[in-house]
């Protein structure tokens, strides 16, 4: 086994550095505050990978998380292994909600609150009837996906304090685009996202992967769902039933996936067309400033670069300039991290959240309209 430390002990450096200058003292939420400076007041330590045990909490099969967190090469079928790796061992408890009254505490009915029982951080407020999704429900039910239960495990992670966790499995057969043709290889993944605040349901999401240089492919389709949501009640997990829909609607994702940009590679494109397509994913005002036109000019340039590239192995293709716009997304546009962020956890994060899947789907669509 080999775990990459050296990464997260920069950023922890980093970390303890900032918080030393800030005056940083502990919330009762698990967050700090800044004490001194500018930033006096602000909430440190709210976004991101999460940190609380002392390392950034990510698990992956591969160092496609731009060198973060800890590496098994080829990744593991042991589930305990994934939970302690991926920082996401720690059980959520419901517990009720209490305020200060005249002296003493009153509860009440109908809230409570979400707690890690590792840390005691406070992640939430929920309803009555909200049903915490455990980390260890979450694998059963992606084991239930696949005849046996030696499943490989991509990665597995928490974010915002473990606020949201992530769990990301590997589906067996690939996608081959362009059969006969160019061949490209692209590897198919369920990834569940689940927070545990309350903000937000439960998510599965259909995430293509492509092998020759680590992007992720993942936007909607015309006619295949990428994304279905997942109740927080009792028994959202326990049974075959939605594991099975949820292949059902994987398989036939990866169907439509393979349709689509076998299209694309098989259309070709004028340099000018990708130009347009750039220009309209990225507009410009007319009173831009001088600023703003000189950030959409070197944009420019560097997709222009990156398409050409792609073209050497790809052709002068819709296909090729789809992967350009993902590859410049995933690994070259500019992360603002935040304050208790490195840029490399900021790209991680946006990764995992699906930050760009809106400007992807709509890459894919105009490209789509453009099919001989």
């Amino acid at each position: 086994m080999s775990t990459d430390v050296d990464v997260n002990e920069r950023f922890n450096q980093q970390r303890s550095a900032l918080m030393a200058s800030a005056g940083a003292r502990r919330r009762s939420d698990g967050t700090y505050a800044a004490t001194v400076g500018y930033d006096r007041g602000e909430v440190i330590g709210r976004d991101g990978l999460d940190t609380s045990l002392g390392r950034a909490a990510l698990y992956t099969s591969t160092p496609a998380w731009h060198g973060l967190g800890n590496v098994i090469p080829g990744g593991t079928t042991d589930i305990d292994t994934v939970l302690d790796l991926g920082g996401i061992g720690f059980q959520v408890e419901k517990r009720a909600a209490r305020y200060e009254w005249d002296g003493g505490w009153r509860v009440m009915d109908d809230r409570w609150i979400t707690v890690r029982d590792d840390t005691g951080a406070a992640l939430g407020t929920v309803g009555r009837r909200y049903q915490v999704l455990q980390q260890r429900e979450i694998f059963a039910f992606l084991e239930d996906l696949v005849a046996g239960h030696d499943v490989i495990w991509e990665s597995a992670g928490a974010l915002r304090g473990g606020r949201r966790v992530f769990v990301t499995m590997q589906i067996p057969s690939s996608v081959i685009i362009d059969r006969g043709g160019l061949d490209d290889e692209v590897k198919l993944f369920v990834v569940v996202v689940n927070s545990h605040d309350g903000s937000s349901q439960a998510e599965a999401v259909v995430t293509p992967w492509r092998v020759v240089c680590g992007n992720t492919e993942r936007f909607a389709l015309a006619d295949a769902r990428s994304r279905w949501s997942i109740r927080h009640t009792s028994g959202a997990l326990d049974n075959l039933k939605e594991a099975r829909r949820t292949l059902g609607l994987t398989v036939r994702y990866a169907a439509a996936f393979e349709a689509e940009e076998t299209a694309l590679a098989r259309t070709n494109l004028a340099i000018d067309e990708f130009h347009q397509l750039v220009a309209g994913l990225w507009p410009l005002d007319e009173d831009a400033t001088d600023r703003a036109r000189t950030i959409a000019a070197n944009r420019h340039d560097r997709l222009d670069a990156m398409f050409r590239a792609e073209t050497e192995r790809a052709g002068r293709t819709a296909y090729a300039a789809e992967r350009a716009v993902t590859d410049y997304l995933d690994h070259v546009a500019p992360r603002r991290p935040g304050k208790t962020m490195t840029e490399e956890i900021a790209r991680a994060t946006a990764l995992i959240e699906g930050t760009d899947d809106d400007i992807k789907t709509t890459a894919h669509r105009k490209l789509m309209l453009l099919r001989r």
